[in-house]
């Protein structure tokens, strides 16, 4: 049996959404045909010729973490490198895909399977995604057929979706009560007298960016002349999505035991492990972020953890952050990874994605090319 190479994508961008990558980012099918057939898949950190040449002849599609075309390009000839890579996996009948920044905060993630590789619980992400904002719109619908095509025009106009799901509502019965003043024209009752309906009350939540338009169909689909109706603005919620993971160890450890427990989860590389900090200083609650960590320093420090793991720390945001912790402050100690060897567990996380969701129908493989940029490590 196989797939295609469609439906792989679907069960990856349902545990990826693309909507989680970044406005600058480049994730999803990059080559290939959705309708193909594929009975194998690699899974890689890297786009390049060493994972090609892996994919080549042996796997129908390639799954990488980092995109080949990350920025704008006006062409991809084949006496371009990444033209020719291109090319290459076109000729060989094997599509390229990628899960980029939505990869990164996804729950789980990059981060968690890197969490999980060090041995840590995880308790959350480091920095939150912000939730969707939301709204709820609450309405009153004489008890008939009205219902019926009141929700359905809410629905159309994006209220009622939540996750997987649409025309999601709660609906009650209840009566409503109203009179028709003079220069009214009531669909159900009489000028000057008090009514009392039998009605429904509908219930649905709607993105806040749709509020407007389902607002607009609630009016022209309401039965009555002056629909009653609320909007709520509901209250935004941590998400579990969210770019790192906080995670604590089974128990503490002196610094030095934890930068060899690093090293010893990931792959080796030239780089290494370096750590930063008293090699006696106890860890037991650690950040973690895979990539470039950098930008998200200030929130472990936040998150007043003992030690944070990530990959191309800078030297002066490094050093900086040494010299705050000599007057007072609380800073966690660093170690600092190849980028490469942080982002390398997701593979395994990505390959169980396929397989949970095709089982046997495809064979999936992660790619142990170390496909690193650095090459040689100088002992000092």
């Amino acid at each position: 049996m196989t797939a295609t190479v469609g439906e792989i994508i679907g069960a990856l961008e349902a545990a990826y959404p693309p909507a989680l990558a970044a406005e600058w980012d480049a994730v999803g099918l990059v080559c290939g045909d959705p309708e193909e057939e594929v009975s194998s898949v690699l899974v890689a950190v890297d786009p390049v010729p060493e994972t090609v040449d892996e994919a080549i002849g042996r796997h129908q599609l390639l799954v990488t973490h980092h995109p080949l075309l990350l920025r704008g390009v006006h062409g991809v000839g084949a006496d371009t490198p990444k033209g020719a890579l291109l090319h290459r996996l076109i000729r060989g009948g094997t599509a390229l895909f990628t899960a980029h920044t939505n990869a990164d905060s996804a729950d789980p993630g990059v981060s968690d399977a890197l969490a999980t590789a060090i041995g840590l619980a995880v308790d959350g992400p480091l920095i939150s995604e912000p939730a969707a904002a939301l709204d709820k719109i609450v309405t009153f619908v004489p008890t008939g057929p009205a219902i019926t095509a009141v929700h359905e025009a809410l629905s159309a106009a994006g209220a009622g979706q939540i996750g997987g799901y649409s025309h999601c509502s709660f609906a009650t019965a209840g009566t409503g009560q109203f009179k028709p003043l003079e220069g009214a024209h009531p669909v159900i009752g009489t000028v000057g007298k008090l009514e009392r309906v039998a009605e429904t009350k509908l219930e649905m939540v709607l993105p806040r960016g749709r509020r407007d338009a389902v607002v607009a169909a609630l009016r022209a689909t309401h039965p009555y002349e002056e629909p009653a109706f609320d909007v709520i603005e509901l209250a935004e919620l941590a998400s579990a999505r969210g770019l790192g993971r906080v995670g604590t160890l089974p128990e503490p450890e002196p610094l030095s035991a934890f930068a060899a427990r690093v090293r010893a989860a990931l792959p080796a590389t030239a780089w290494g492990v370096r750590a930063a900090g008293d090699p006696d200083r106890p860890i037991r609650s650690v950040a973690v972020c895979g990539g470039a960590g950098d930008s998200a320093l200030g929130a472990a420090i936040g998150a007043g953890v003992d030690a944070y793991v990530t990959a191309d720390l800078r030297h002066h945001p490094a050093s900086e952050h040494l010299l705050a912790g000599t007057v007072g402050r609380t800073t966690p100690a660093l170690v600092d990874v190849a980028h490469w060897a942080s982002e390398w567990p997701w593979c395994a996380q990505a390959a169980g994605v396929v397989r949970a969701a095709l089982g046997d129908r495809v064979a999936v493989t992660v790619s142990t090319a170390r496909t690193d940029p650095w090459s040689i490590g100088a002992a000092v």
